[in-house]
């Protein structure tokens, strides 16, 4: 592995500031963990940071470059995230109006059965995969920190796992603040306040994104 420490040490600032940077994956990691508790939001994250090994295979064959210069395929992605986002803020919204209960610590069996791990999973991976900003992310920046001299798709792929780390660190510590929060007691209407800011910021989210 030829990855030099001067470019790895400017990797990890450059991922580190993305990481802590609010975005929709931030917010569908603590909400997923109000919504089913810290296992939910850790999930979440894992199916987030596994999109990034989708992605950084795609830059390292040359398969997102061909993907930004081909005008409909670009605008297909950016469709499907947009129409994503705005599933995610329904859901959410939905709830708001029901009053859908968030599971307590109280009823963690009701979390289990209603919530699978693999529908946590499945979100968190389709919110980064359908990204294109992920992809313009990953294009743009992955070149730049690989050695010629070394095998481009080996080291994408180590670059993809540091940022798997710190993201997966960072992202289950907001899932277990959340948890900690919720623990403190909020009311049925807090939640369903929080749920239709969150679905509305889904749906804006979307709404920019396919309009871009």
């Amino acid at each position: 592995m030829c990855l030099v420490s001067e470019l790895l040490w400017a990797y990890l600032i450059a991922i580190s500031l993305l990481t802590v940077t609010p975005g929709v994956d931030t917010l569908l990691v603590m909400r997923n963990a109000g919504r089913g508790g810290f296992r939910d939001g850790c999930v979440t994250s894992v199916g987030i940071c596994s999109g990034l090994f989708i992605h950084a295979t795609l830059s390292a064959l040359g398969i997102s470059l061909l993907l930004l210069e081909t005008a409909w395929a670009f605008s297909a992605l950016k469709w499907a995230g947009a129409c994503y986002l705005i599933w995610l803020g329904l859901g959410s919204l939905r709830n708001a109006v029901k009053g859908e209960p968030v599971a307590d610590a109280e009823s963690p069996a009701v979390t289990r059965r209603n919530l699978p791990l693999q529908m946590s999973f499945r979100e968190g991976l389709l919110s980064n995969v359908l990204n294109p900003k992920t992809a313009l992310f990953y294009m743009a920046l992955l070149p730049q920190f690989v050695d010629p001299s070394g095998s481009a798709f080996q080291q994408s792929l180590v670059l993809a796992g540091v940022h798997f780390l710190l993201a997966m660190f960072w992202q289950c510590g907001l899932a277990w603040m959340v948890v900690c929060f919720r623990g403190v007691g909020v009311g049925k209407g807090v939640k369903r306040m929080l749920n239709g800011l969150t679905g509305s910021f889904f749906i804006l989210m979307g709404a920019k994104l396919a309009s871009n």
